[in-house]
Parts: structure tokens; sequence; C-alpha cells
């Protein structure tokens, strides 16, 4: 009796397709532009690591709350008044602090121009909604 060579099989690698996603992360230098520009301080390398996983950590949860205002909605989208309610909660925007207050102080002008509305010339106010 002649045996036919059976196909041999090859176990699956895990390729690049299969791989968790890795989720995205600040620069480094993003975030050290940041510190140096609020603490005016230099910092170890060990405190670095620290505040590059607390930033992480915190922005991960700004995202999973205005992830949750916006479903509460019922939209999929997320606008400024969800990012605006975040920032009550935290205390960061209340009556006596209004977030055009906490956008003149912090951002350039060319933020602020996107962010704030104004009135021009020809009855135009710039950004239209």
């Amino acid at each position: 009796s002649l045996k036919l060579p059976q196909p041999k099989t090859v176990p699956k690698r895990l390729g690049a397709f299969q791989r968790k996603p890795c989720e995205p992360q600040f620069p480094r230098s993003l975030i050290k532009e940041i510190f140096r520009h609020f603490a005016k301080m230099p910092m170890t390398r060990d405190a670095f690591k620290i505040v590059e996983k607390c930033s992480e950590r915190y922005f991960k949860q700004l995202s999973d709350d205005l992830e949750a205002y916006t479903q509460h909605a019922g939209r999929k989208t997320v606008e400024a008044a969800d990012l605006e309610v975040l920032m009550r909660r935290q205390g960061l925007v209340t009556d006596k602090m209004p977030l055009n207050v906490l956008i003149e102080r912090y951002l350039p002008l060319e933020y602020r121009k996107l962010l704030i509305p104004v009135a021009v010339s020809g009855n135009k106010v710039i950004p239209c909604k």
C-alpha cells in the first residue's frame, strides 16, 4: 500500500495584524514642555516617569468620562458642552471662573480665535457654529 504524503501543519505565528493594538501615547517632549511651563523647575528622570504615567492615566480617564457623557446624551460625538460639564465637575470651571476666562488665560491667540466667538465687521461672528 502506498502512503500519500500528508500536508504539514504550520503553527500560526502572531503577526503584526494579530497583536493587541497599543494605545497611543503623548510625545514625551510635549509632557516635558507642559511640566516645565507650569512647574518652572527641572525634574529627575524618575520624577518624569511618574509625571508621564499620571498624564496618561489622567487623559485616559478624561476620555472615558467624555465618552460616558456623550453616550448618556444619546450622541456619538463629543461636544464642547460635554467638556465644560466635565471641567465643572473637576472644579476647573465655576461661576467665578468661566470656561472663556480659562481659554483666554492659558491658550495661545490662534486657539482662542477658534474657541471663542468674536463679532467682526460685516455683522459676522467667527467662528460660526
